[in-house]
């Protein structure tokens, strides 16, 4: 007798996980872009580290990328964008609060590019920054 309840149960639970599967792959088309898990940026000046900044990012994909695919691959532009910040630190001049947004979403976009390919992004952005430190740092000698 139970097997034949588990019998009669059996398409609707698999209907269920078909509905669920393809209720994943609507919700990730729908989405646009690959986001970027928060980073810790190295602020340095003269060599010497003075605070981290934690961004979060975003790569708009172009109409034509697949999104499953370039999600898979965040790991790698997280890991591009921090070398690149241990290279050469995104340190504004005026203000150890902040990282070189434009030269930040230009590395994060050519590395992206180099990763993936020149044509499944269409730009990058920042999402936020938040330093870790606000007080006790050097004064920028802009200010």
């Amino acid at each position: 007798m139970l097997r034949r309840h588990l019998l009669a149960a059996a398409p609707f639970a698999f209907a269920a996980t078909a509905a669920q599967a393809s209720g994943g792959e609507e919700k990730a088309k729908e989405e646009p872009y690959v986001n970027i898990s928060p980073i810790a940026l190295p602020i340095a000046v003269d060599g010497r580290l003075i605070n981290y900044v934690f961004v979060q990012l975003r790569l708009t994909l172009s109409p034509s990328a697949d999104g499953a695919a370039m999600r898979t691959r965040e790991p790698w532009f997280r890991d591009a964008v921090v070398r690149a910040g241990h290279r050469t630190p995104f340190t504004v001049a005026t203000d150890y609060t902040k990282v070189d947004e434009k030269r930040l979403v230009a590395t994060l976009l050519r590395e992206a590019r180099a990763i993936a390919g020149p044509k499944n992004f269409t730009s990058a952005q920042l999402m936020s920054q938040t330093p870790k430190q606000r007080s006790r740092l050097p004064t920028p000698p802009g200010r």
